[in-house]
């Protein structure tokens, strides 16, 4: 199995759109495929992101910050999952909730590099 970071993300505001109940109804199901995935054990973490936040960069004149908020696109949540390969990732993925309720979402599937080729160095894993 390998593992991948599915990176959720939507315009800034596409769920206020949402009445009330389906949100809360996005939010059950969101909650279904959580467990489905626990269930297989594919799922290792998941969690939805605050909209606010910052983003720091280095410039050649020192540091710079912008806020998250005034972005149109935004990543608002992520998945670390287990997948036998990028196919079956990209099933997961097409199952997800968020296309069904924001029609501006993507879902960026990047596999994780668990070590280094050259080095021989293992990335540490909280588990």
């Amino acid at each position: 199995m390998q593992e991948f970071m599915l990176y959720i993300r939507n315009e800034k505001d596409a769920k206020l759109s949402l009445t009330e109940s389906e949100h809360l109804s996005f939010i059950k199901k969101c909650e279904a495929y959580i467990n489905t995935l626990k269930k297989e054990n594919k799922l290792i973490a998941a969690q939805p992101l605050v909209r606010d936040g910052v983003i720091v960069s280095k410039t050649t004149n020192g540091w710079d910050q912008k806020n998250i908020v005034n972005d149109k696109e935004i990543q608002v949540g992520y998945y670390h999952i287990l997948a036998a390969d990028i196919d079956e990732a990209i099933k997961i993925v097409k199952e997800n909730p968020e296309f069904e309720y924001v029609p501006s979402a993507s879902i960026e599937i990047r596999p994780i590099k668990t070590n280094e080729a050259e080095t021989g160095f293992i990335y540490p894993v909280n588990k």
